[in-house]
């Protein structure tokens, strides 16, 4: 057997073949209670890739947590190589307030690369990118909809690179999106230090969804598999996902109850009605319909709308029968393997 050295961690060494929940601090509260950054880190007994999973970047996006929670029990990492560093919770401000946000309004993902002196997002962007993110040569980051929507299991990529598309084929969610690096995030930061981040989208804030953690979790031990750092067998896709080149979000045409005929996973024509926004009085009733063919890769869930409110996010597609098969495939094998463990269970 292969040893090498040990992996350094805040105040922690990982031997080979250890793993360790480690707490990085961040900051104290108000009252002088301690807040940390608490990160699960698995060393290998063989060299091997460092790699990333993080979710809780927006505090309250929960479906990634669970994810984590999960990926950390499964068997296959008790042999990993090389080294994985998994953190359920980044923005514990946030999840502990159940909000998106930090406690000084700001947006974890739009504080990057951040500062060791700046703001609290400032300061945790600075120690995420740090200890975490120049550790590893990829991550994958776990998100959901915000609070009120949902999404449709979904990989987000850059549009100029192919080794991230490669992976998130590979993933097996069933939509692909490129998606632009926006300036502040940490898929923006990693990018700049030579590291690709894997953007998972799916479900919605505040609610767990079980498909869409499955998906996760499988899609995550595809990757780490690809990578070398996991042996044994994970069940491939069977079916390559959906690549939608450019996607387009459909919004309340009035202010008033939405009553919604079309959900996440849907496949539409140009012209399907997918819902209709009336006033409380029933004298006026607008149709919010498709303007070109796509599939619904994220909706609102909140039956009371303003005008203007994003409604539906249409993800163009070239044909219905293609994508309808595809995202048929993909959702019947996550559903199959939920309800054999369910089985299992009882």
């Amino acid at each position: 057997m292969e040893y090498h050295s040990s992996f350094s961690f805040g105040n922690a060494r990982i031997a080979p073949g250890a793993r360790r929940t480690v707490d990085l601090p961040v900051s104290v509260l108000s009252d002088h209670t301690p807040v940390t950054m608490s990160a699960h880190v698995i060393h290998g007994r063989k060299p091997g890739p460092a790699v990333f999973v993080t979710a809780g970047v927006h505090g309250d996006e929960i479906i990634g947590v669970e994810i984590v929670r999960r990926l950390l029990g499964h068997p296959a990492l008790a042999a990993l190589k090389g080294t994985l560093i998994a953190i359920p919770i980044v923005n514990t401000y946030g999840f502990l307030a159940r909000s998106r946000y930090l406690p000084d309004r700001r947006d974890l993902n739009r504080s990057f690369p951040g500062s060791a002196t700046g703001s609290l997002a400032a300061r945790l962007a600075d120690l995420f990118l740090t200890q975490v993110v120049t550790r590893c040569e990829l991550g994958i980051d776990l998100h959901s909809a915000a609070i009120h929507r949902t999404n449709l299991p979904q990989v987000r990529v850059s549009p100029d690179n192919p080794e991230t598309l490669r992976l998130a084929r590979l993933f097996g969610a069933p939509v692909i999106l490129p998606s632009k690096l926006r300036e502040g995030s940490l898929r923006s930061v990693a990018k700049s230090h030579g590291v690709d981040v894997l953007l998972y989208e799916a479900g919605e804030g505040l609610r767990f969804d079980e498909m869409a953690v499955r998906c996760g979790v499988t899609g995550i031990l595809r990757v780490l598999k690809d990578r070398g750092m996991i042996s044994g067998s994970v069940p491939k896709p069977k079916a390559e996902p959906l690549l939608c080149p450019t996607s387009r979000w459909l919004r309340a045409p009035q202010g008033g109850l939405l009553r919604t005929f079309k959900r996440e996973g849907d496949v539409v024509k140009p012209g399907d009605v997918l819902a209709l926004v009336s006033d409380p009085f029933g004298e006026v009733t607008a149709e919010v319909a498709a303007p070109v063919a796509g599939i619904i890769v994220g909706r609102a869930v909140l039956p009371m709308v303003n005008e203007g409110d994003a409604l539906f996010h249409l993800a163009e597609i070239a044909s219905a029968g293609a994508a309808e098969a595809t995202v048929g495939a993909l959702t019947g094998q996550i559903e199959a393997e939920t309800l054999a463990d369910e089985d299992e269970i009882i």
